[in-house]
């Protein structure tokens, strides 16, 4: 019998906050206003040191020799292979404002990605690909049953070498809070191993149900491993979280730790969401492990985030993925053979359709996510919907999404109508009257705040993870995501988007408007500095 895979309900029962007997992490925002003051105090002394050697007889010469540096900069950042709309802001601000312009660049805008951690990605890269072989059956069939889209399996294995698997189930959660209780029930079954890699971890309500799990699996001989990211976890916890963690069994690392004046790897963070359980059994989504995905807790209306479940073949480039970070994130020494971990995958009998999963990341240069979504957009001949909570793009992917809808391409796109980031809404909305303009409809989620990653075309296609339409994800962030191409959960996922747009205004008409001059002063302002949000 075929295992049918159905769209998560949104009746996961609630979950109260309850007390627990475990020590609480200290909120971790001083962490981050220290640092803010840090970076203020650097930005100061550079200022006043400036300001007393123009003072001097050396003024013309401080003066000339700033300007050389400047131009000497913008070259390089003009030279770079980077798309203009990443390059045009930090030209136009070093050459207006050198001192404040360079010295962001150096401390911000480079490519983040020292030549140390770049090494390590490529030797661990190197070493893992021998464990993603993929099947040429797999893509033969893929290019017999949906030409279309064999572009996307075409481009994953020459480009990053993900395979395209047959032999894997995906269920689709149109509710975070089902997501989290099937992950739950995932993690109880773990014997071997469990792998979490989450871009931010509260140490509140839903972290404790997951840890007591946890601790109970590290009694009984589980290698448990935590990885998060110190700038998203920020707010919610501190250092002592990982050490209390460590003390306990559950193996912790933290993804580039926040270093004032130090920290040159600063601009990228890891934004990935992925749980691996024995390698059998993998979840990624758009989702942390933090109250508000689950709406407790969130005061702005109702929190909308989505989630997949995924087992079989696909599972072994997540298990892959997630040693890739924690290995790069440290040394690694003393850890066991990645083959211990890979090797642990089972076909799931009966499943339907292909499936890819995939990383994004900065140090390779490529630009994973954007590209996929591209294809995407390039080979929807009926119809292709986006959900995102942040829709901050470049001309190249503005076109995309144009020339498909001048085309007959029924083209959509969710965002949030209740914002998290007043500024990056705003943002969000200078984007609409092009996009209007070339036949795009806008749909603004008006219970509150949208969350998911999602994208769905001419019911073939679909998309799950946590690339957001932003410069951030698109190029500065390490991401991952699922492609599933013919599975049933891709009929799910078009049955979602098309339900939450019932719950949407259509913003299509009042953004097709004329808007007045302060106004479209105001917005292309903000979309020139968009990238260095």
């Amino acid at each position: 019998m075929k295992k049918k895979t159905t769209a998560g309900s949104s009746g996961a029962p609630h979950r109260r906050e309850r007390a627990t007997d475990r020590p609480e992490s200290r909120n971790g925002v001083l962490r981050l206003v220290f640092f803010s003051v840090a970076v203020l105090l650097e930005a100061a002394v550079t200022l006043t040191l400036m300001l007393i050697g123009i003072s001097g007889v050396y003024a013309e010469l401080i003066n000339v020799g700033l300007r050389l540096l400047a131009v000497f900069l913008v070259l390089g950042i003009y030279s770079r292979n980077k798309t203009s709309a990443l390059k045009t802001p930090w030209i136009i601000l070093i050459l207006v404002l050198p001192v404040v312009g360079i010295s962001l660049y150096l401390f911000t805008g480079l490519s983040g990605t020292t030549k140390k951690i770049r090494k390590r990605f490529e030797a661990l890269d190197e070493k893992l690909s021998g464990y993603l072989t993929g099947d040429p059956a797999a893509a033969e069939g893929l290019a017999a049953e949906h030409p279309a889209f064999r572009c996307i399996s075409d481009y994953m294995e020459r480009q990053k070498g993900y395979p395209v698997c047959r032999g894997t189930s995906v269920t689709y959660y149109a509710a975070a809070a089902d997501g989290f209780e099937a992950q739950k029930e995932a993690l109880l079954s773990a014997e071997k191993f469990i792998f979490l890699e989450y871009f931010a971890v509260e140490d509140a309500s839903s972290w404790a149900e997951i840890e007591e799990i946890l601790l109970d699996k590290v009694k009984r001989g589980v290698d448990v491993r935590l990885f998060y990211d110190d700038v998203g976890s920020i707010a919610f916890v501190d250092s002592d979280f990982a050490a209390r963690l460590n003390s306990k069994g559950i193996k912790c690392r933290v993804f580039n730790p926040i270093m004032p004046f130090f920290n040159l790897f600063l601009n990228n963070r890891d934004h990935r969401k992925i749980t691996v359980v024995d390698g059998r059994i993998g979840f990624t989504g758009g989702y942390n492990l933090a109250d508000r995905y689950f709406n407790i807790g969130f005061s702005a209306g109702h929190w909308k985030d989505t989630g997949v479940r995924i087992e079989g073949d696909a599972v072994t480039a997540m298990t892959a993925a997630f040693l890739e970070m924690w290995n790069a994130a440290e040394s690694g020494e003393g850890d066991p053979d990645p083959g211990v971990f890979l090797k642990n995958s089972r076909s799931v009998a009966g499943a339907e359709g292909y499936v890819i999963f995939y990383t994004d990341d900065p140090t390779d240069k490529k630009t994973i996510g954007e590209d996929i979504y591209l294809n995407i957009i390039s080979k929807a001949d009926r119809y292709v919907y986006f959900m995102t909570p942040y829709l901050i793009i470049t001309d190249e992917m503005s076109r995309a999404l144009g020339l498909a809808a001048m085309r007959g391409v029924d083209v959509r796109i969710i965002t949030p109508g209740i914002p998290d980031k007043k500024l990056v809404y705003n943002l969000t909305r200078s984007y609409y009257h092009r996009l209007i303009s070339d036949g795009v409809k806008i749909f603004e989620y008006t219970p509150g705040f949208c969350h998911a990653k999602i994208c769905v075309a001419d019911g073939e296609i679909a998309t799950c993870g946590t690339v957001n339409l932003d410069f951030r994800s698109l190029y500065h962030h390490f991401e991952d995501g699922c492609v599933m191409i013919g599975c049933p959960a891709v009929a799910d996922v078009e049955k979602d988007f098309l339900e939450t747009q019932e719950k949407c205004r259509d913003v299509t008409e009042k953004f097709m408007s004329g808007r007045s001059l302060p106004l479209r002063f105001g917005q292309l302002f903000l979309r020139l500095f968009a990238p260095l949000l």
